[in-house]
């Protein structure tokens, strides 16, 4: 049986996964709309592995004996001033994400809860991936700069990106 402290927290997680995903979705349609299809497909699949962390959480939560609360989300910006902004706001964001997941695992330590401490511990290693996939990308962006054949070689890069499977 889950505490009720660590069901809440992990609802709160929840509603950041799924922020995170409404987020990415956001920079998909921004780019898609500005003829960057391949950074729209980097963030698309960003945005459907955002996804599956939520479903992550709630299956926890859901098979502890616990119940799945899901809050409101907020609106996500629609609109960023390049894509390096867009990629720059991703990474802060990831390492956002970062934290709440550090948060966690001191709630799960805190609590004597084995079981999130251990299911956590995915999630902390997939914030280093996710980190560095971001990083990478703005670290590519400003190498090639903001206009010209760089910026078309990377939405064409960034556009390679696949979904990984577990």
């Amino acid at each position: 049986m889950i505490g009720k402290k660590m069901e809440g927290a992990l609802n709160e997680q929840i509603r950041e996964e799924l922020g995170s995903a409404y987020l990415y979705l956001a920079m998909a349609g921004h780019f898609a709309a500005e003829g960057w299809d391949g950074m729209a497909g980097w963030m698309r699949v960003q945005a459907a592995e955002e996804l599956e962390h939520a479903m992550r959480l709630f299956d926890h939560v859901v098979e502890r004996g616990g119940r799945v609360k899901l809050h409101a989300l907020a609106e996500p910006e629609a609109k960023w001033a390049s894509p390096l902004a867009a990629f720059h706001a991703a990474y802060k964001h990831e390492q956002h994400i970062t934290a709440c997941i550090h948060g966690l695992v001191e709630l799960a330590q805190k609590e004597n809860d084995h079981a999130a401490a251990a299911m956590l511990q995915w999630f902390v290693s997939e914030q280093v991936e996710e980190e560095d996939h971001t990083l990478k990308a703005v670290q590519l962006l400003e190498r090639v700069g903001s206009e010209g054949r760089g910026l078309v070689m990377a939405d064409r890069e960034l556009g390679r990106r696949v979904a990984e499977k577990d």
